[in-house]
């Protein structure tokens, strides 16, 4: 895989002549491994308004975890938690505080892509098992990704319950408060050093992805840090993983800062579409969500850089929302705070008006509002 590729070259997936031997049809689940399951899906109900369509514990038969389903649009997290501090669930979230353990894929035939990975290198999980209820069979398998993440492929068609086998469906959630969200956009996976070069090669040659953009450390870098990231994007485009490593700076990343907090590899963030983002990111910010800000200075300049957009600048800058154009539209953007008490996990709200890009143009404002987060941290 060339590492020369221009930052802004952007190259669309459909454009492959390959056959794709591992097609997906997008993210079925995101797993967190969380301290307190009920807690954290309250917050995802309350603040982020998804709703509680399924649960697993004892009272369904599964006696050493309790998992919560929370849904909005197709975005659709399991908030899990061990019941026993000895159980490996409890060990993850002791190493990585709460985050997320698996990136479960939605494809035709499970084994079949278990197969193709394994033969081209993945190291396995969980070999393909089918579980059945009276609401038909899934079929599950999973690889090893970066870190102690998981890719776990599903394949449920044959399948019409509220999630999986052994769990019970909630059939009304009377807290939830939806806010406008569609489907997952893309999840940033954080590597460490002169390792995004190796994640690249391994998301080609066993997944089947190919490389989508590129940043070096000098579209990614502020006064005082840099980061490498690529994109990568499998082939009809439904699934798209940044990877990000750090790069040489006169102080400590943001991916650094991750690394040390997080304890390794892992997933920084996952950002999530709408088809509104005034709407949506004012209702969360209504509902508790935390959101970094950049100056008013990136106000002044917004129109002369990107041009015309549909939106007032005075109500973008009133929510804090960032705006960047490439050659086919525009999108708009906006960061949370982190989620977890350890500076780890955020999210990003994403809008995308025909640009395929990830905001370039908004890299130094943004990474400078997160190194004021750093320096007010002291790990800056």
């Amino acid at each position: 895989m060339s590492t020369t590729l221009h930052s802004s070259a952007l190259l669309h997936p459909d454009q492959a002549s390959e056959t794709d031997f591992m097609p997906l049809l997008g993210t079925d689940h995101v797993e967190f491994y969380v301290g307190n399951a009920k807690q954290a899906a309250h917050f995802y109900r309350t603040a982020f308004g998804m709703t509680l369509i399924a649960y697993a514990g004892p009272e369904t038969g599964q006696y050493d975890r309790v998992s919560y389903v929370v849904q909005q649009g197709k975005v659709r997290f399991v908030l899990t938690t061990a019941l026993r501090s000895q159980h490996a669930i409890a060990s993850h979230v002791l190493r990585h505080g709460d985050g997320v353990h698996a990136i479960a894929l939605l494809v035709d035939d499970a084994r079949h892509a278990w197969t193709q990975a394994t033969q081209r290198g993945a190291q396995s999980v969980l070999e393909p098992v089918a579980t059945r209820d009276d609401q038909g069979e899934v079929t599950l398998a999973s690889i090893q990704a970066y870190g102690d993440t998981v890719h776990t492929f599903i394949e449920r068609q044959n399948y019409h319950g509220a999630f999986l086998p052994g769990y019970r469906a909630v059939e009304n959630d009377p807290i939830a408060r939806p806010v406008g969200l569609l489907h997952i956009d893309h999840m940033v996976g954080n590597v460490g050093w002169n390792e995004m070069n190796a994640w690249v090669d391994f998301y080609e040659r066993v997944m089947g992805f190919r490389l989508y953009q590129h940043f070096d450390d000098k579209d990614i870098s502020t006064e005082y840090s840099a980061l490498m990231s690529k994109v990568m994007a499998n082939g009809n485009g439904y699934v798209k993983f940044p990877i990000n490593e750090p790069a040489e700076g006169r102080r400590k990343s943001q991916v650094e800062e991750f690394l040390e907090f997080y304890d390794g590899p892992g997933v920084q963030h996952i950002a999530l579409a709408t088809h509104d983002i005034l709407h949506t990111v004012s209702t969360l910010q209504r509902q508790g969500v935390e959101f970094l800000r950049v100056p008013h200075s990136y106000y002044t300049e917004l129109e002369q850089r990107v041009g015309s957009i549909d939106e007032p600048i005075r109500d973008l800058e009133e929510l804090g929302i960032l705006v960047d154009r490439d050659d086919e539209g525009y999108m708009l953007q906006i960061f949370t705070r982190p989620v977890e008490d350890r500076p780890t996990l955020f999210f990003e709200i994403i809008q995308r008006k025909g640009s395929r890009s990830f905001g370039k143009g908004n890299f130094r404002a943004l990474f400078e509002a997160i190194e004021r987060e750093q320096q007010a941290r002291g790990n800056l």
